[in-house]
């Protein structure tokens, strides 16, 4: 019964960023909303000890959200090999420029040291 209350209030929370992402106009999808909401909700720990049945449960059974996943590649197969080579170059070209990006922000919000040491 613990586990789905979690599931009903994870559910709740996506439910709430697709209506403030909807009503809102925001730019940002409804499930990313929602998880943000579901951050801020976790810092009470009624929340954590709502949810981390369900969490524990869906961590249990992750691999099989993959699997409707792998039906879609298998159903577009004729698109993957059409497009795979340019998929492939946009996934590590993308990753590279993420990694970059990622690289440089750390380097910006490290605080500076004037002791000689190099960065």
């Amino acid at each position: 019964m613990k586990a789905l209350q979690g599931l009903a209030f994870l559910l709740l929370m996506q439910s709430g960023g697709e209506a403030l992402s909807h009503f809102l106009k925001l730019p940002v999808p409804g499930p990313v909303v929602g998880m943000v909401l579901l951050l801020l909700a976790l810092r009470w720990q009624p929340v954590q000890d709502a949810v981390a049945p369900a969490a524990g449960f869906l961590l249990q059974h992750l691999s099989l959200l993959f699997v409707p996943v792998g039906v879609g590649v298998m159903t577009h197969l004729a698109l993957l090999s059409t497009y795979g080579l340019q998929l492939v170059a946009v996934i590590v070209l993308s990753t590279w420029i993420g990694m970059a990006v990622t690289a440089q922000v750390l380097r910006l919000l490290q605080p500076k040291e004037n002791h000689g040491e190099l960065r």
